[in-house]
């Protein structure tokens, strides 16, 4: 069912969360409000919505390393107490984002943190290709903007499918988190390492190995 853009601003206004997601929930129960804002306290995405604005400053640093020493992976995860972040919980979801770094390779945090130079580039290529398959101009954009969707599953680590179960993005699986403790919780920052990353060497599929080890 179509909906309208005055219903997805009702909605992100009684819920907090995203336009994307009030529409998809929207469109999930028909044009139903009430039914809409269940599904996103369901999804934990209203629950998430209402608690971004406050101030996480305690978590984890948490460090991976795989393969006998060839992936390392740092990543900081904050929430917003220290009681929260001595939790099994909280601790297992920061060891996961971790392996999923080391797995699927980001380069950013969010899309937000792509840089415009880049996006710039990767338009430019997508149109490129687009052109040379012999597609119509007048599809030509909207085909750029649905690869780069894809493009942004592979750079940035919220827009991923998790690992552990494809069927939720990292993102989703964050929004759960926070709807599960009650607290903000943040992906700041991350640093991954691969031996010999840049020279010349064999090619071996890391994520085909970390997911074994996540397998035992």
């Amino acid at each position: 069912m179509a909906v309208s853009a005055a219903q997805v601003k009702e909605l992100r206004e009684k819920t907090g969360a995203g336009m994307l997601d009030c529409k998809k929930a929207l469109e999930e129960a028909g044009g139903d409000m009430t039914r809409a804002a269940e599904i996103l306290r369901e999804k934990g995405l209203a629950a998430a919505a209402s608690k971004a604005g406050r101030a996480a400053t305690e978590g984890l640093v948490e460090s991976y390393i795989h393969g006998e020493g060839r992936i390392g992976v740092l990543v900081e995860v904050n929430c917003e107490t220290d009681f929260v972040a001595k939790t099994d919980n909280f601790k297992r979801f920061v060891r996961d984002i971790a392996m999923q770094i080391a797995a699927a390779a980001p380069k950013y945090v969010s899309k937000e943190e792509v840089p415009e130079e880049e996006l710039n580039k990767e338009r430019e290529i997508l149109r490129a290709q687009a052109l040379n398959e012999g597609k119509p101009e007048k599809i030509v954009e909207k085909m750029v903007e649905g690869r780069l969707a894809k493009y942004y599953t592979e750079v940035c680590l919220l827009e991923q499918p998790f690992i552990k179960d494809p069927d939720q993005t990292v993102s989703q699986l964050l929004n759960s988190m926070i709807a599960q403790i009650g607290e903000n919780i943040t992906i700041r920052r991350f640093a991954r390492f691969e031996l010999g990353e840049g020279l010349e060497k064999k090619a071996n599929n890391f994520a085909e190995e970390v997911m074994a080890q996540v397998n035992k």
